[in-house]
């Protein structure tokens, strides 16, 4: 079956008039449902320590937008006027969401999941036991493992297009303080911890600095690495100035009590959250 909706989404990618064809549009739907579900994902695990994209779902999402209509949506006192559908069914899903937390219909959330007043945008998938905290937002596509605590005002960066582009992964346990941003497809290894107001985009430089000689990356943060923000020195014309950068200041302790080893990652490194 699956297969099968590969096959007619990569067809109608090609030739977009078939999206008037009712069985193209339903194809594309259901495609939205197993994403809403969690059976589809944009990305998933490679099962060698990476990840890999499926650039077909990406593909679905994108057609699914011309085959809605804009209505009028009413939460209370609350109107939207939009294409998509809210997610729906809390209660039986087991997620708790806090108003006025939101959440578009193709996005999985699973369950154990809270869901403070935030919002996670369509094709994205957040996993069991993670806190979507005050005025986080997910966007279309990011991975978001088991685990996971966003921060008040964490954005998580989304990406439709090109198709071919990771999206944000945030893997299991990690902790993301107040404020940061993590878009372009960056990939936060388990159990890292980013402090407050820690930038990471696709050429954000992430220095490791804990040993004798610095270590460079980019798009990546290597499991259970502690991050905070800093500054790397840069020539222009006009002279020389800080340019923002991450620093990787050491690593959380292993340990089986994951919030244990998150607070003496806090106390021993003086990360703000």
């Amino acid at each position: 079956m699956t297969e099968q909706l590969q096959v007619m989404v990569e067809a109608v990618w090609e030739d977009s008039s078939l999206l008037k064809n009712p069985e193209t549009q339903a194809a594309i739907k259901e495609v939205i449902e197993r994403l809403d579900k969690g059976e589809l994902r944009v990305a998933e695990p490679d099962g060698e320590g990476g990840w890999r994209v499926n650039e077909w779902v990406k593909k679905a999402v994108i057609l699914y937008f011309p085959t809605r209509e804009m209505r009028t949506m009413s939460a209370g006192e609350l109107e939207f006027y939009d294409k998509m559908e809210l997610k729906h069914g809390y209660k039986e899903l087991g997620i708790r969401v806090v108003p006025p937390a939101a959440a578009r219909y193709g996005a999985y959330i699973a369950r154990g999941v809270v869901m403070m007043p935030s919002y996670v945008n369509i094709g994205a998938y957040v996993d069991s036991g993670t806190m979507v905290d005050t005025w986080a937002t997910v966007g279309s596509c990011a991975q978001i493992g088991k685990g996971v605590h966003l921060s008040g005002g964490v954005g998580i960066g989304g990406v439709l297009e090109p198709v071919q582009a990771a999206p944000v992964i945030i893997e299991d346990n990690a902790f993301l303080g107040s404020r940061a941003i993590v878009v372009e497809g960056v990939r936060v290894g388990r159990e890292a911890v980013l402090g407050a107001n820690v930038v990471l985009t696709s050429s954000t430089r992430i220095i490791d600095v804990s040993g004798s000689e610095p270590v460079e990356y980019r798009g990546y943060v290597p499991p259970r690495s502690v991050v905070i923000p800093g500054t790397v020195t840069k020539q222009f014309p006009a002279g020389e100035y800080g340019v923002a950068c991450a620093l990787i200041i050491g690593q959380r302790k292993e340990s089986t009590d994951k919030k244990t080893s998150l607070n003496d990652a806090l106390r021993d490194f003086g990360v703000s959250v």
